[in-house]
């Protein structure tokens, strides 16, 4: 999948430059020249990452009516660039990340790096994986239960258990990876359960090779669909 990225100057020399180090990055560009237009566009499409030459004139009320008129927009990694000596303090523009013009290639794939990596965590983070696989609950008692997982995410699962199993006793949980070798287990929480047998739980605590292990096979999915 292939995130989205805006570029407000007019210095087309560091902008064909961007637009490299971005399409790398696997990031389309989008180009405005004109601050104003920039704003209206960010109200209306999405973007995941916004890239403001500090040196463009309208660039200081830019920042203003972005904090103050585009709350969607002030979500994404703000990136600024300028001169050493023009560049505005990143707390008075809410930028996250900056780089000094002429652009050194070196530290502009550095950072812009590190905001896209800011992105797919996010996103990540929110993923939910649909599968169909078994898995197996155990309860403080030591009783077990056959489920089916429904949905995986990060940070927990949606899974649909047999009947007679008291979910509220849940503490742990098995089930493998589709594609893999690996498997995953997990100490867990129930959060929420449905009398269809629909129960929703949180990892507590795994392994940190798990927890690397399911981050990656839940981006390889991510980036399938």
């Amino acid at each position: 999948m292939t995130l989205s990225s805006m570029v407000v100057s007019r210095d087309w020399q560091e902008v064909s430059v961007l637009e490299c180090i971005l399409g790398g990055l696997h990031m389309d560009v989008a180009v405005e020249s004109e601050p104003q237009r920039a704003l209206e566009r960010l109200t209306k499409t999405k973007v995941d990452a916004l890239i403001v030459d500090c040196d463009l004139n309208g660039s200081g009320q830019f920042f203003r009516e972005l904090q103050k008129e585009a709350p969607r927009a002030s979500t994404v990694p703000l990136v600024i660039m300028g001169s050493p000596q023009g560049k505005p303090d990143m707390e008075g523009t809410g930028a996250m990340f900056a780089f000094d013009k002429p652009i050194s290639v070196e530290q502009a794939v550095r950072t812009l790096s590190a905001a896209r990596n800011m992105i797919l965590d996010g996103r990540l983070r929110y993923h939910r994986a649909g599968l169909d696989v078994p898995v197996t609950l155990t309860g403080r008692s030591q009783k077990r239960a056959e489920g089916q997982l429904i949905n995986l995410s990060q940070g927990g699962l949606q899974v649909r258990v047999e009947d007679g199993f008291d979910t509220s006793e849940a503490s742990r949980i098995a089930f493998d990876l589709p594609g893999t070798k690996s498997g995953v287990k997990a100490e867990v929480q129930v959060a929420w359960s449905d009398k269809q047998g629909n129960v929703g739980v949180h990892f507590v605590k795994m392994t940190s090779e798990t927890k690397n292990t399911l981050r990656l096979w839940l981006a390889q999915q991510y980036f399938a669909n």
